[in-house]
């Protein structure tokens, strides 16, 4: 008895994920420059209207020189269509939302349906909206439109120019 119950577990425990949901991978590219700054990045879903209807991410500058809390948050509004868009009502820092700015390369965000930013988001189309901002650099911000919840797998991108590489989503029914 013991035995069957431990090849249940065992079986649930190895199977694979099907849960649906999005994941989001956004590249922060190389940049050749004397001074290099890591960019302020802000991920979030818009409605059709433009209004925000979650926020994913914001990697920002947590850490201080003199650690003086809120010193990094300043510069939150040079993610100009974030602030503007709702990002100046968050009290920072935000639990799963802000954290760290982050170093070249690829980084990954996943999100379950029905848990999180995805709990509450009714059927329809978005846009996931991704900003970039860098002292001394420039700004940037890249969409990809998509529609919650999918019906079929999908996968979805579009790149940046400077500031974002590659910006792709990964939609799971």
């Amino acid at each position: 008895m013991q035995l069957r119950y431990s090849t249940a577990l065992a079986s649930l425990i190895g199977a694979p994920a099907f849960a649906a949901g999005l994941s989001v991978n956004v590249e922060v590219p190389r940049i050749n420059t004397a001074e290099y700054h890591r960019p302020y990045v802000a991920v979030w879903v818009e409605k059709a209207d433009q209004s925000v209807a979650s926020h994913l991410a914001v990697w920002y500058d947590i850490r201080t020189r003199d650690n003086a809390a809120g010193e990094g948050t300043k510069w939150l509004k040079d993610l100009r269509q974030w602030w503007r868009r709702g990002g100046r009502e968050l009290q920072m820092p935000v639990d799963g939302v802000s954290g760290a700015t982050k170093p070249v390369g690829t980084q990954t965000l996943a999100f379950t349906e029905g848990r999180g930013p995805f709990a509450k988001l009714p059927a329809g189309d978005y846009k996931l909206m991704v900003e970039a901002a860098r002292e001394g650099g420039g700004r940037e911000v890249v969409s990809v439109p998509f529609t919650w919840p999918s019906a079929k797998a999908q996968q979805l991108q579009a790149r940046g120019s400077e500031e974002l590489g590659l910006v792709a989503v990964e939609l799971k029914p």
